[in-house]
């Protein structure tokens, strides 16, 4: 099919709840994508962050292929290996909890609050969330989204949710009441600008959480499964949450969420309670164990730690050059860069030079580019967006 037949069965069968851009996606391999006219591009931003390794790691579309010809899905009335594998290595490489599983990051987060509920006590029903955060698109995350753009047509919201500024110890200790059940944060906010939380605000959540008996929970949906150097975000700060939530990354590229708890607290989700009948299939499970031992066998935590630093290296020399840049933050392969005026255009202009980035909250440019990525790599997108700033 062509690029305009593709471009019109979606005009006339597919909702058209996403502003698409204009090129028909047919091929991707590692930091690259293919259009179907044949044109490379420079994936920086990979499957808005879900291509954590790259597109179709041979790891990854080996594990898949094996395990589609073993077993693809049964229900969670019964154990399947793929599932208790893969519970076991994130429990391991997190705080030691127990997972649920399901199909996506909001998925995560409404279980993560559906828990922090059963746990707590009914006098607690509401939830803290920092303005800027982004947690999903259900009605629940959507509330709990302190970002008023994406409440537009929904209102009004499901109650209980209190909005504090990002980073404010003292709102955070204002907004805290017995009635809290939970505080759900981003230790990095991805949607709202690649915002970094500061120790200190991290470690007063975990105190107020403490003293007054509520449940603090990381969204690790976009920071998660490696990206910043470290498995997961918060392991940076010291600071360990009784729930967290992740996604994205996490399946190498196949649909798979998941929520981890400490174990005094999953134990209050007992049968009936909640449930994802796709959620924890043999499929997504085993795409997930491949993209973790990928992620160790290729020691790609080191590499997003060096990549990293070596792209806001290159990024802040653009800064020098271009007035536009404002400054560049971020950690690991997960970086943002401040811009002093918009950046949709920016974005337009570097894909039809052959590179894909993404600008979010209108100003900031977000480079996430795989943890396989290499310097010559980052050099050819720092190339494109040289050229693209030039030219004003």
């Amino acid at each position: 099919m062509t690029t305009k037949e593709t471009i019109e069965l979606f005009d006339k069968y597919v909702i058209a709840n996403y502003s698409r851009l204009p090129r028909v996606i047919v091929k991707g391999q590692g930091c690259y994508c293919y259009d179907s006219d044949g044109k490379e591009i420079l994936d920086m931003f990979p499957g808005w962050a879900v291509s954590g390794i790259g597109h179709c790691h041979p790891k990854v579309v080996e594990a898949i292929r094996k395990q589609a010809g073993e077993l693809l899905h049964i229900d969670n009335t019964f154990y399947s290996e793929p599932q208790g594998k893969l519970a076991k290595l994130l429990s391991e490489r997190a705080f030691g909890g127990k997972c649920f599983f399901c199909n996506s990051g909001a998925e995560a987060n409404e279980a993560a609050l559906k828990l922090a509920r059963l746990y707590t006590s009914q006098e607690k029903y509401k939830f803290i969330t920092a303005e800027g955060s982004f947690h999903g698109r259900t009605f629940a995350t959507v509330a709990a989204t302190a970002q008023p753009k994406y409440h537009e047509g929904f209102l009004p919201l499901l109650p209980g949710f209190l909005y504090v500024p990002f980073n404010d110890v003292g709102a955070l200790k204002a907004a805290f009441s017995d009635e809290v059940a939970a505080v759900l944060v981003e230790a990095i906010q991805g949607e709202g600008g690649i915002n970094i939380a500061t120790k200190e605000y991290l470690e007063a959540i975990r105190e107020l959480c403490d003293v007054n008996g509520a449940v603090m929970i990381l969204d690790e949906v976009q920071t998660g499964a490696g990206r910043t150097g470290k498995w997961f975000a918060y392991q940076h700060f010291g600071v360990e949450p009784d729930i967290m939530t992740m996604a994205k990354a996490l399946g190498g590229g196949v649909a798979i969420g998941a929520m981890m708890a400490k174990e005094e607290i999953a134990s209050s989700l007992v049968p009936g309670k909640h449930a994802s009948t796709f959620g924890g299939n043999a499929l997504a499970c085993a795409a997930a164990v491949a993209t973790i031992e990928a992620i160790e066998q290729e020691k790609l935590l080191e590499n997003a730690v060096e990549l990293g630093e070596y792209a806001k290296d290159k990024l802040n020399q653009l800064k020098e050059k271009h007035s536009i840049i404002d400054h560049v933050r971020g950690i690991g392969l997960m970086i943002g860069v401040q811009l002093k005026g918009p950046g949709s255009d920016i974005v337009d202009k570097c894909l039809e030079n052959g590179l894909r980035i993404n600008c979010t909250n209108e100003t900031v440019l977000r480079f996430m580019p795989p943890m396989i990525v290499n310097k010559s790599q980052i050099d050819k997108a720092i190339d494109i967006l040289d050229s693209v700033l030039s030219e004003g």
